[in-house]
């Protein structure tokens, strides 16, 4: 059994004094919250809730003001007070407090706090009940009447939130789309209105809905997952031709691998065809243009198994390919008995990564993690000697730098 007084000796380690340098003591911080969730978990496991709920509650309080002044870079602090919240909720569930006081902690979270943790109403619904739920929708219409986003930017997401969540918690699916449509300056936005009808036997006004998300932001990188949710839907109605031409147009604004597969996997659940061809020719017309372009034309023809038409293009654009994407490349024309056309670019692969920014401590280790390979082409190529001496010039021309020497002697080179 947990004895309280071991809690309460383990809650107060969790209180930071402001005065302690924020990146000392940071690993035994977690360390103590990650006790302080086991035990608790533990209690509310042996049905003694009840002594877990004012526990994790001066925890929260404790973490969300610790984390004002030490240093979480990493997250991981982040990550424990979002795991004390979650098991606050639970225990909560299982043994509420005053609904009021709850919905009044909550609230004073959500308007004074400094942005964490993140409140899920979802989680602490079972404990407020109507009640609770109410005090929190007159408190944030209270706090948050005449809130002006460029006067007080805090104040009004505060409400904002809480009154998305109230009305996704309601159940009510006219209440919660209505309460969204206020704002609708992101796609996501859009996305959300367009999941809940979705899920809600409502898909022809889902469909709608991310028809006009689209036409509002469909330029936008974060559109994305939108997009994907209104072909989706474009196919459940047997639109196909549409949702192809969604991709198309997504492809042409910006034919990256990605899109290309979009385009492909769609086109397949379309019944289309030869729309591979079509985004090739478009991504050829484009490297033409921006030889930067080539990278993704590469990619694209190694995805389809075309590694001729791939090795074309990337030996014609070699400055546009990555480190990465140069030694796919490479490795896939070895593979396929060409392997004197890449020797001379395996060793210009080494000579880039032994002379890469400084400040890359693996550059001599990717230096050398190429030597297998080109040592296997040079005996392909039946040259052996050839490496040989390759091998002789490059400890020559690197004797200032035994560190990459070090690693060619473990290596065996």
């Amino acid at each position: 059994m947990v004895v309280s007084e071991d809690l309460t000796v383990v809650v107060d380690r969790l209180r930071w004094d402001r005065r302690r340098s924020p990146y000392v003591g940071r690993r035994e911080y977690s360390r103590d919250a990650r006790e302080l969730l086991d035990r608790c978990a533990r209690l509310i496991d042996a049905g003694q809730a009840v002594d877990a709920v004012p526990v994790l509650r001066k925890a929260v309080d404790r973490m969300t003001a610790g984390l004002r002044y030490l240093d979480d870079s990493s997250g991981v602090i982040g990550d424990d007070l979002r795991a004390v919240m979650a098991l606050y909720a639970r225990a909560c569930a299982v043994a509420p407090p005053p609904a009021r006081s709850l919905a009044g902690w909550l609230v004073r979270l959500a308007y004074d706090g400094p942005g964490w943790p993140d409140i899920v109403l979802a989680d602490f619904a079972p404990a407020l009940g109507e009640r609770g739920l109410g005090e929190i929708g007159r408190l944030a219409e209270q706090r948050g009447a005449g809130a002006d986003p460029e006067a007080d930017w805090s104040t009004w997401v505060a409400t904002r939130l809480l009154r998305e969540q109230l009305a996704e918690v309601s159940g009510d699916v006219g209440w919660y789309v209505d309460v969204l449509a206020e704002d609708l300056r992101r796609p996501d936005r859009y996305l959300k209105i367009v999941a809940v009808l979705r899920d809600t036997g409502r898909a022809r006004e889902a469909l709608d809905w991310a028809r006009l998300g689209l036409a509002e932001h469909g330029t936008r990188p974060s559109a994305g997952a939108l997009q994907d949710a209104y072909v989706e839907l474009l196919l459940r109605f047997d639109e196909g031709a549409a949702a192809v031409a969604e991709r198309q147009a997504e492809f042409e604004r910006g034919p990256t691998p990605d899109a290309f597969r979009a385009l492909v996997q769609t086109g397949a659940r379309a019944g289309r065809s030869g729309l591979a061809d079509w985004a090739v020719d478009i991504l050829r017309a484009r490297a033409a243009r921006q030889p930067a372009a080539a990278a993704n034309l590469v990619r694209v023809l190694l995805a389809e198994g075309r590694p001729a038409e791939a090795w074309e293009v990337g030996s014609a654009h070699v400055d546009a390919l990555t480190p990465s994407l140069l030694t796919e490349l490479l490795e896939v024309r070895r593979a396929e008995g060409h392997p004197g056309d890449v020797i001379g670019h395996y060793e210009r692969l080494v000579e880039i990564h032994l002379h890469a920014d400084p400040n890359d401590k693996h550059r001599y280790q990717k230096a050398q993690a190429l030597l297998p390979a080109l040592q296997t082409a040079y005996e392909q190529h039946g040259d052996p000697d050839g490496f040989i001496g390759y091998l002789r010039g490059l400890r020559a021309d690197n004797r200032r730098r035994p560190a990459f020497l070090r690693l060619l002697d473990a290596a065996g080179f």
